[in-house]
């Protein structure tokens, strides 16, 4: 197996010695050419003071100084170090100083000079830890000698040289390749590389998936030792692996199939019933993954390496092999181990009274297809029982009064388009999207309450954890957020100097719902949200408004949550259950009373310290990966707009002005799309972001004021304000920047004209620098 740098720093935590053999298991080295890069890997780390060996074992130095991050360069050449602790200074890398790093690696970096007031601290690249570009989209050109690859991405600022290996490239010349890295610069030698496959003429030439998987490099393959792995698994449950497991097969479950977006996989099941009175048992069964995948085997090292499953329209690229779905999915009619969330709720208060987390087996009686399980909710007619229909109906009524006490703690609901969250949760955003289907809804509060459940048990045991994070957001945004309210016509104010709390989030969304702009409004209500993480260190989950919340619930496809599957089993294969063995009462650590009897460390110090330092050891790549996945995702859906918009050139669209900059303002706009109906949108009209640029303004000088984020003509005093509903054609589409040109059309249905700008320089610069970050000028050149 391949490794990378950081994956083997990240085995070093709290200072301790480790063992060469702990290393070639943890990294997956088991033939002789893995062993080899290791033995090198670690003498030169020695060398370079990284790492100290000590009767035979390694142990990393923290440096002073050294700082871990990735990097982000520019199209000019000019690069900053992003560290990864949240309000750190970002560190700009001078070219000469990159010590042949490229965009997106991993990186240490030396701080050379401190920052000011004005300019960013600078430093230099001490050690690439992981390179981010294993593979790229290039165009091939013909050079003396041979052929080179130049990569589209203009922040890869280099040419390949490229091995033919008997291929005939003539052909190629000019054409657009997938592009593997067979050797980065080294020395006076260029990097090297191989042609994977020829793509097209050009982008717009090549499949929107194949420039999405080459671009991010996603897999679409198992190495043959994992697959060999998957096939290995036991076909049938034996006695011996039902002990300790609560036999619920008994119990009428049934699953809904298809919600998530693939039909392979069926994670949870469903159980409910009347208790007394008021009270109702529902339980939420799990897929258990822990008897199957074992740690740091070729399974587990291959999940974490993909991190989630990733969903690019109509191909799902899964975690783990289809044949390990096929062993773990919650079907009908098989007996399956599962992980049971037994939970007894109040239907008129929403209280929940106890609950039991409970390892299982389980047998699914019946398993509904989406359609089926929305016809029985809508009131169509329907060849399911009418018992199944009733229970579907209970569980809605359930979820309702779920949803309620959510809401009553101050949880985030937006209303936004709808988008596909496979993983029926909080989503990207960490705020319930409101437009979702009626059957996501439903499974959406079960599988947020269960997250928050086990996060609380764990919390409340003190047991280490991988947590889901969202911090508070900015009041300097807030702030700057009201401020544009205002001038939409929404007059709110919060108290600068009080702490900012997810119930005034939920006040101001009531306030936007009652306004004409409430699109816009949500639009900059979300922009103050900060990003949601994985941390080994819990902190508040602001859209949830939750002190402590962890994934759970999607184990065959996330791998944060099969890890927590593992945690939990630790838990209660070893924590301690009683105070001394002298003590006769043992406390359920399975059951939530659990929580006001234990005054004792459950868990050893020593085991509580490992659990901890194997956490912290894949933290960082978990994070990477989701980022990763969320850009591929994110890609697809922007080339897949740029497409139909191409389609769409010099048609008229009605939109709203949704965002406002010296250099143009951004239009959103509806465009119907009976013709593309995939996971992404289900047919709805698709929701397309333009640049009506200020060099289009031909009638007059306009002129950008921040405060009103409006642009003023000078002498017609015309105005373009965010919130304002324009009329815009389609100018032209960059297809592989995914960028949209738009211009004003006045009220005879014509384009008012473009021309450009004497007040810039350069409009397509500030354009790139808009729409992608791309920062177009060093801010270390002389004034």
């Amino acid at each position: 197996m391949e490794f990378s740098i950081a994956t083997l720093l990240a085995n070093f935590t709290d200072d301790k010695l480790v063992a060469r053999k702990v290393l070639e298991k943890k990294l997956g080295c088991e033939d002789e050419d893995s062993l080899e890069k290791l033995h090198i890997a670690l003498e030169v780390l020695e060398k370079i003071g990284l790492l100290v060996k000590e009767r035979g074992k390694y142990r990393r130095v923290m440096e002073e100084g050294l700082i871990e991050a990735k990097l982000r360069c520019s199209s000019k050449g000019f690069c900053f170090a992003i560290q990864d602790v949240e309000g750190s200074e970002d560190i700009y890398i001078r070219e000469s100083h990159l010590s042949n790093a490229w965009n997106g690696d991993r990186v240490l970096v030396r701080v050379l000079k401190e920052g000011s007031r004005r300019r960013s601290p600078e430093g230099e690249v001490k050690l690439i830890l992981e390179r981010s570009n294993h593979t790229l989209l290039a165009r091939i050109k013909q050079v003396e000698g041979g052929f080179r690859a130049v990569p589209l991405d203009d922040r890869l600022l280099f040419e390949l040289k490229l091995q033919t290996s008997g291929m005939s490239l003539e052909q190629a010349i000019d054409h657009l390749a997938h592009v593997e890295v067979l050797r980065y610069p080294l020395a006076q030698y260029p990097p090297l590389g191989r042609v994977v496959q020829i793509l097209g003429s050009d982008a717009e030439a090549a499949a929107d998936i194949d420039l999405v998987t080459c671009k991010h490099d996603l897999s679409r393959n198992f190495p043959e030792n994992v697959l060999e792995a998957a096939a290995k698994l036991p076909k049938r449950l034996l006695k011996a692996d039902l002990k300790n497991r609560v036999d619920l097969r008994n119990l009428f479950t049934f699953s809904i199939e298809g919600i998530t977006g693939d039909n392979k996989v069926v994670e949870n099941a469903f159980s409910l019933e009347k208790t007394t009175g008021d009270n109702w048992q529902v339980v939420v069964h799990i897929s258990d993954l822990t008897h199957y995948i074992q740690p740091d085997e070729a399974l587990d090292r291959e999940a974490l390496k993909r991190g989630r499953s990733v969903y690019l329209g109509e191909l799902i690229l899964p975690m783990l092999p289809d044949t390990v779905t096929e062993r773990c999915s919650l079907v009908a009619g098989s007996d399956r181990l599962a992980i049971s969330f037994v939970i007894n709720i109040n239907s008129q208060s929403g209280e929940v009274l106890d609950w039991e987390i409970q390892p299982s087996v389980i047998n699914v009686d019946t398993a509904l297809s989406q359609q089926q399980a929305e016809a029985a909710l809508s009131g169509q007619p329907s060849k399911i029982s009418a018992e199944i229909i009733q229970k579907l109906r209970d569980l809605t009524t359930l979820s309702q009064v779920v949803k309620q006490m959510r809401l009553h703690r101050g949880s985030l609901q937006l209303n936004l388009p709808p988008s596909h969250n496979p993983y029926c949760d909080e989503g990207v955003m960490g705020a319930v999207v409101v437009n979702d289907s009626p059957l996501t809804a439903v499974v959406t509060e079960l599988v947020i309450l269960v997250n928050q459940i086990i996060g609380d048990h764990l919390n409340a045991l003190s047991v280490p954890a991988i947590w889901r994070v969202q911090g508070t957001p900015d009041p300097e945004d807030v702030q700057e957020m009201l401020k544009l309210a205002i001038n939409l016509g929404v007059e709110l104010a919060l108290d600068p100097e009080m702490d900012i709390q997810p119930l005034d989030y939920q006040h101001l969304t009531r306030a936007f719902a009652e306004s004409a702009s409430e699109q816009v409004l949500t639009y900059l209500l979300q922009d103050t949200l900060k990003p949601s993480v994985y941390s080994t260190a819990k902190g508040l989950h602001f859209g949830l408004a939750l002190p402590q919340y962890l994934h759970f619930t999607s184990p065959l496809r996330r791998y944060p949550d099969m890890l927590m599957q593992r945690v939990y089993h630790m838990l209660l294969e070893h924590g301690r259950d009683r105070r001394t063995t002298r003590v006769k009462e043992r406390v359920n650590l399975r059951h939530s009373s659990s929580h006001g009897e234990i005054n004792w460390n459950v868990l050893a110090p020593e085991l509580q310290q490992e659990l901890q330092s194997e956490l912290t050891r894949v933290i960082v790549q978990i994070n990477d990966r989701e980022k990763e996945v969320q850009e591929a995702e994110a890609d697809l859906a922007g080339l897949q707009r740029a497409a139909l918009m191409k389609q769409r050139i010099g048609q008229v669209f009605q939109g709203v002005i949704t965002g406002v900059q010296s250099y143009g303002f951004f239009v959103e706009i509806e465009v119907p799309t009976p013709e593309v109906k995939n996971k992404a949108n289900q047919g709805a009209p698709l929701r397309v972001e333009g640049l009506v640029h200020v060099s289009s303004l031909k009638d007059d000088w306009y002129e950008y004021r921040a405060r009103q984020q409006a642009l003023f003509g000078r002498k017609n005093r015309a105005s373009y304000r965010l919130g304002d509903r324009v009329s815009v054609q389609v100018k032209s589409v960059d297809y592989y920047r995914q960028q949209i040109d738009l211009v004003t059309v006045g009220s005879d249905g014509l384009a008012k004209g473009f021309g450009v700008n004497p007040l810039l320089d350069d409009p397509n610069d500030i354009y790139l620098q808009s729409k992608l970050g791309d920062l177009d000028l060093d801010p270390y050149e002389e004034e």
